[in-house]
């Protein structure tokens, strides 16, 4: 496949299929030990590879180093202003939550439900980025893509935490 950030999915999944008719290690029980052990190693190559396809976020990640990115955690920096105040604003619901204020409960579903709705925000600017890249192959887009990846990561985190609370209170 060339390299793309845009993919079909369907289409994706009928070549995968497609491949692994032709390549899964079953077909070659009668060959070689050598033929066996590079079917084998084919078949997991095909699986890695569609697994890390078929996910927008794990398919812009692979592109990212493959194109020379450092994707590594770039901490606050990418965070806006706005959002370091919602952060505040879950800490204090998580602490009253702790100390037995079933009122903190409403404020972290709706913590929740805008932390989720910013993470779609995000997904939705994701995809056009992506064809942007595919159009263009600019690097600034995929430093904007690295960006955005950041900003998710984060704010999953952040959902995450107002599930555990949730999980954790519930135990």
């Amino acid at each position: 496949m060339p390299p793309q950030l845009a993919v079909d999915v369907k289409q994706l999944e009928k070549t995968f299929y497609s491949l692994s008719r032709k390549l899964h290690p079953d077909l070659f029980a009668r060959k070689s030990v050598g033929e066996q052990e590079a079917a084998l190693e084919t078949s997991a190559i095909l699986n890695d590879a569609y697994r890390t396809l078929r996910d927008p976020i794990a398919r812009a990640l692979y592109l990212l180093r493959q194109e020379g990115f450092d994707i590594a955690e770039q901490g606050t920096k990418d965070v806006p202003p706005e959002l370091l105040e919602e952060v505040f604003e879950l800490n204090m619901a998580l602490e009253e939550l702790r100390s037995g204020d079933e009122d903190a409960r409403a404020q972290l579903e709706s913590a929740r439900h805008r932390f989720e709705g910013m993470r779609d925000e995000i997904d939705s600017a994701m995809q056009l980025k992506f064809a942007e890249w595919d159009t263009t192959h600019d690097r600034a887009i995929l430093d904007a893509i690295r960006g955005q990846l950041n900003r998710r990561k984060y704010i999953t985190n952040l959902i995450a935490r107002t599930e555990e609370a949730d999980v954790s209170d519930r135990i």
